[in-house]
């Protein structure tokens, strides 16, 4: 899975590989700066041991690709799980794809997203599925414009929160 990729806009190296636990801090990094461009900087509760259970504990709940450049370390990622529709079988759920604001429109969001879709194939996945923020316009064009992907308005987004769980089911 190892790629090596020249971007011509800058004459970038980049290597896409499984991320390691080593990289849990580059990436805790790029979460934050994610929740920064979404307007929501203080929502970020997940801890490093938090992504060492999940990711690399004795049974990891997702997956991580990472975009690393020789001089510049981790500059992007994408972050996935399985998950299972009782329609179609066994999907991918791309929680993530966050480049450093100072290398988007290089080339590696689409980098990493291809990685995304060579393990969605290797995997026999049914679906790939993932969200977009109505108002990420370049997001929104990116997926539909290079990929030919469908962009659902139909469907809302339900959640509770761990509090609002906790309160809700009784000891």
């Amino acid at each position: 899975m190892v790629e090596n990729v020249v971007i011509s806009k800058c004459e970038m190296k980049i290597n896409i590989r499984k991320a390691e636990k080593d990289d849990l801090n580059a990436i805790l990094a790029l979460i934050k700066e994610l929740a920064t461009y979404e307007k929501a900087p203080n929502e970020v509760t997940v801890t490093i041991d938090d992504l060492i259970e999940d990711g690399f504990g004795h049974n990891p709940l997702f997956d991580v690709f990472v975009a690393e450049n020789p001089s510049h370390g981790i500059v992007g990622m994408a972050f996935w799980y399985f998950a299972y529709s009782t329609w179609k079988g066994k999907c991918i759920y791309l929680e993530d794809i966050i480049v450093k604001n100072e290398f988007r429109r290089m080339g590696i969001g689409e980098k990493l997203f291809d990685e995304v879709l060579k393990a969605a194939k290797e995997h026999k996945a049914k679906r790939l599925m993932w969200q977009v923020l109505n108002w990420n316009i370049p997001a929104i064009e990116f997926y539909k414009k290079k990929y030919n992907a469908e962009i659902s308005d139909e469907w809302l987004n339900g959640r509770m929160s761990e509090e609002m769980i906790k309160e809700f089911v009784l000891s």
